[in-house]
C-alpha cells in the first residue's frame, strides 16, 4: 500500500512529511531566485536576436554568436543597416563620411580629398562607361580609376591562376560565337570548302615555282550542337574550380576586400560576386555592405539576374 503524503489543512505535520515540504519549498525559492536573476540579466544586459544571449548593456555584438545587438539607420534612406557597414544595400549609396570609399583611411568631414590616396570624395566618373563610383573600381565595366588600383590589378594579372583564368575565359567566348553544323549537309559543305581551299593555294604554289607545295590544315573550329556544349562545359567547369581558388578571404577593411575582388575580375565571362556576409548574389563586391568578410565570383547563368541584390545603378 502506497503511503500517503499529502498534507492537509488542519492536520498534524509528521516529521518526514515536514522535510518533505521544507525540501519542496527549497527548490520552489531556488527556481523562483533563478527566474528572478534571468529577469534582472535580461533587464541589465541586452538578448540577442539571433541567438537570444545576453549581453553587456554596452556591447555592439553578440558574445556567443557576433552578430550585431543593435541596428543602425541609412542616413541617406533611413533603411536599418547593420551598425559596421560602410554602404547601404536598398539605396545603393556609401554612408561613411569619416573613411575614405576609395582607401580605407579616415577623414574628417570637411575634407574634399583623401589625404592618403587624393582621391574626392564625391567619386570619380569612369571614363569608359561615364558611370559615377564611390569605388576604385568601376561597378558598371570593372576599369580600374586610380593609380593604386591600376598598379593592383597589374600585378594580380601576372599570377598563373589570373593568367590561366583569362585564356579560359577567352577560349569560352570563342566558343560563343561559334555556329554549330546542323546537319550533315553542313559538315559536307565545310569539306569541299577546305578542298577547295587546298587546291587554290597548291596552284598559286606552283605558279610559284613550287613543285610539291605542303598546304598546312585548316583548324576546323565548328562542331555539332552536342560536342560545342560539351566543351563549353569544360570550360566553365576548369573557370569555377580556378574561381574556387582565388576565393577572397576577410580582410582587414571594406576598401581593400573590393579592391582586391575587383582587380581579380576577369574579361569575356559573366559573373557574379556571392559575399561570405549573407551568401548574397550581386553584381560585384561594390554592392555589398560588408565585403571585408570575403566571398568569391562565381559564374552567372543566363537566368539569374532577378537573384542579384544590387543591379540597381
Amino acid at each position: 500500500m502506497t503511503k500517503d503524503t499529502t498534507i492537509r489543512p488542519g492536520a498534524a505535520i509528521q516529521g518526514e512529511q515536514v522535510m518533505q515540504y521544507e525540501g519542496m519549498s527549497r527548490t520552489s525559492d531556488s527556481a523562483q531566485q533563478i527566474d528572478n536573476q534571468q529577469l534582472t540579466n535580461q533587464a541589465m544586459g541586452v538578448a540577442c536576436p539571433s541567438c537570444g544571449t545576453v549581453n553587456d548593456p554596452e556591447s555592439m555584438f553578440c558574445a556567443s554568436c557576433g552578430r550585431p545587438l543593435r541596428l543602425a539607420n541609412c542616413p541617406n534612406c533611413g533603411s536599418e543597416i547593420d551598425p559596421d557597414a560602410d554602404f547601404c544595400e536598398v539605396c545603393h549609396h556609401y554612408i561613411k563620411k569619416d573613411v575614405c570609399s576609395f582607401c580605407g583611411a579616415s577623414m574628417s568631414e570637411g575634407e574634399a580629398y583623401c589625404h592618403e590616396c587624393g582621391n574626392p570624395r564625391g567619386g570619380i566618373v569612369c571614363p569608359i562607361c561615364n558611370t559615377l563610383n564611390d569605388f576604385a573600381f568601376c561597378k558598371q565595366c570593372g576599369t580600374p580609376l586610380t593609380e593604386d588600383a591600376r598598379e593592383l590589378a597589374a600585378n594580380l594579372r601576372k599570377l598563373p591562376d589570373y593568367q590561366l583564368l583569362s585564356e579560359t575565359a577567352r577560349e569560352l567566348e570563342e566558343l560563343n560565337m561559334q555556329i554549330p553544323y546542323k546537319s550533315d549537309r553542313d559538315v559536307l559543305r565545310d569539306e569541299m570548302n577546305d578542298r577547295l581551299r587546298e587546291r587554290v593555294l597548291t596552284l598559286l604554289a606552283k605558279d610559284k615555282g613550287v613543285a610539291n607545295p605542303e598546304i598546312p590544315k585548316k583548324e576546323t573550329r565548328r562542331f555539332s550542337q552536342e560536342e560545342l556544349q560539351i566543351r563549353k562545359e569544360e570550360k566553365m567547369r576548369l573557370i569555377t574550380d580556378i574561381l574556387d581558388r582565388m576565393a577572397l578571404p576577410a580582410l582587414p577593411t571594406p576598401a581593400k576586400a573590393r579592391n582586391y575582388a575587383m582587380a581579380q575580375k576577369p574579361a569575356g565571362v559573366r559573373l557574379a560576386w556571392v559575399c561570405n556576409w549573407k551568401h548574397a548574389l550581386h553584381s560585384s563586391p561594390c554592392g555589398c555592405a560588408k565585403p571585408q568578410l570575403g566571398g568569391k565570383w562565381v559564374i552567372l547563368g543566363k537566368k539569374n539576374n532577378q537573384e542579384i541584390k544590387d543591379d540597381k545603378q
